[in-house]
């Protein structure tokens, strides 16, 4: 038997702090674009009580991690919040090893380069280039794109243990039922292509402009799986391009970045 969730669908356990979780969930609860969110809008995002949001949204004020602003009458984001990110960013070595192949490969097929982690149902750039010809997707570090119809997604499904890559479906079924046939087929004819190519396609069933291709970097040392994908406007990057030149492009700079990354940490 499962274990239960809370109201904004986190598991619950009996080790949970449940104020944390919630004040966490209130922080989440912010998205790329929203500068600012009243209790209103914050209760109604994460499913908790308005009383609870008001005593949870004070704390977070009182602690650095929200501002209140008098003039709306809504909270924002504030420094502590950025400094947790930043340290989180800066902290990790394959940025810093993945950014200049990133830019090349960008420059190289004229389209955007990213790297993202798993954020729930959802992929979050924690790097992102854009080429000077791009003209389509311009998504940023804090951008958060969803698992199931991306190629981004579709790469970390498949780099996934079965079962973890199971209970990522099942919520995706559970929460997109009218569109699940489509997305099925989608996953299925990805999980083909990773295993006969290594790497996964989104051919407009994200956005329909946009075709992209992803691949994943699953770290020696047992941390997340990481995930490169290349994005482009569909008249820019053809399937044809994508399987036969940007894929294996993404394939060797995922190579160098893990091999550079092994080395060091050897």
């Amino acid at each position: 038997m499962g274990k239960a969730k809370t109201e904004t669908g986190v598991e619950n356990d009996r080790q949970s702090v449940r104020a944390l979780e919630r004040g966490l969930e209130v922080l989440r609860s912010f998205k790329p674009g929203d500068r600012f969110l009243g209790n209103q809008e914050i209760a109604a995002r994460t499913g908790l009580p308005k009383p609870t949001i008001s005593r949870l949204t004070h704390t977070l004020t009182r602690l650095g991690y929200l501002s209140y602003s008098e003039k709306f009458g809504k909270y924002h984001l504030d420094s502590a919040v950025l400094a947790l990110g930043y340290s989180y960013l800066v902290n990790m070595d394959v940025r810093r090893v993945a950014r200049p192949l990133m830019q090349e490969l960008a420059e190289y097929a004229q389209a955007s380069v990213a790297l993202g982690v798993q954020d729930r149902l959802n992929m979050l750039y924690i790097e992102a280039y854009r080429s000077s010809a791009t003209v389509t997707l311009t998504l940023d570090v804090g951008s958060q794109i969803p698992i199931a119809t991306t190629s981004m997604g579709r790469a970390l499904l498949c780099a996934l243990p079965e079962a973890e890559s199971n209970s990522i479906l099942e919520q995706v079924q559970l929460r997109n039922e009218a569109d699940w046939p489509r997305i099925k087929t989608g996953i299925e004819q990805a999980r083909k292509d990773f295993d006969e190519r290594g790497f996964c396609l989104s051919l407009g069933d994200w956005k329909r402009d946009v075709h992209a291709v992803a691949a994943p970097l699953v770290p020696s040392d047992g941390s997340r799986v990481l995930v490169f994908s290349c994005v482009g406007a569909a008249f820019q990057l053809r399937r044809h391009m994508l399987e036969d030149d940007i894929g294996p492009r993404l394939l060797n700079l995922i190579t160098n970045v893990k091999e550079t990354l092994d080395r060091q940490h050897s």
